[in-house]
């Protein structure tokens, strides 16, 4: 499953729509930004939907289309208040952080089983019509994918993890990084949320300093200035609303370098983060 086209989530009258859509026939029909809905409507939707617990005998086929998109009915919703809340089901920031933090070290690094960028995904791209440089090519009978904007040279993995086996930090401020360092099969392991908090925020953009071409590079950096801005213990109302547009800019930045496989459910609850923060206050 794949959450691309962020784009609708940008203002109408937003550059970045402009520069993708520069005939004004396209922009009228570009996607627009999906609206909430809210506890009401939630409430109506759930009117017919029965509670059938444990495993159905009867599976629904792909071309078969649903009646409702809900399952089951929570039992939150027997409460008199929790149609009429905001904000229902709050993110784990921490949780989400960190499979954004793995999802790109991984990538980097080209970790195998876990890398976003693999052979299925170039045949997607394939598919899809998109990313020509990136489509596999045969070569003396040899299947090759075409190296992207990101990917790291084996010295280049070897100095991205060096960088952080190296690393001397304060006491009590992390774990010690070395200890999850692989450097000879250029990988992290063993991570823990915090570790993947420290490394997002303060040690991913010195480790991939000068190790990559500058589009991905800045629109990494702007994702760990964003969650380093995000995470503070006072937040601005102004300056979150403005973080609110940075997500969304910063994973359409990163839709112009990274392939769709990358872009999971976790990589996309970026864009609600910041909502959250402003409805329900600091981390």
């Amino acid at each position: 499953m794949s959450y691309c086209n962020h784009i609708r989530f940008l203002p109408k009258s937003h550059p970045y729509r402009k520069r993708k859509f520069t005939l004004a026939k396209l922009r009228d029909k570009a996607p627009l930004c999906p609206t909430i809905p809210k506890g009401t409507e939630v409430v109506e939707q759930l009117l017919m939907v029965v509670n059938n617990f444990g495993k159905s005998r009867k599976k629904r086929s792909r071309d078969e289309e649903a009646d409702t998109m809900w399952k089951k009915k929570s039992v939150f919703f027997s409460l008199p208040y929790w149609e009429v809340l905001v904000v229902r089901h709050n993110l784990d920031v921490m949780h989400v952080e960190k499979n954004v933090c793995e999802s790109i070290v991984n990538t980097l690094l080209d970790c195998k089983g876990k890398s976003k960028d693999h052979y299925q995904s170039r045949l997607d791209l394939q598919d899809m019509g998109i990313m020509p440089e990136l489509h596999p090519y045969e070569e003396d009978n040899i299947t090759r994918l075409p190296p992207a904007t990101y990917t790291l040279s084996k010295s280049n993995k070897k100095m991205f993890c060096k960088q952080l086996f190296d690393l001397k930090l304060p006491y009590g401020y992390s774990s010690k990084i070395s200890n999850c360092v692989d450097v000879e099969k250029y990988k992290l392991i063993g991570l823990k949320s915090h570790d993947c908090h420290v490394i997002m925020q303060q040690l991913l953009p010195v480790a991939i300093r000068g190790l990559m071409e500058e589009g991905p590079r800045v629109a990494i950096l702007r994702l760990s200035k964003f969650f380093f801005g995000l995470c503070q213990h006072v937040v601005d109302k102004e300056e979150i609303v403005q973080l609110e547009l940075e997500a969304v800019e910063i994973l359409c930045k990163l839709e112009d370098f990274f392939p769709p496989s990358f872009f999971d459910p976790m990589i996309h609850l970026v864009v609600h983060l910041a909502r959250e923060v402003r409805l329900c206050g600091p981390v």
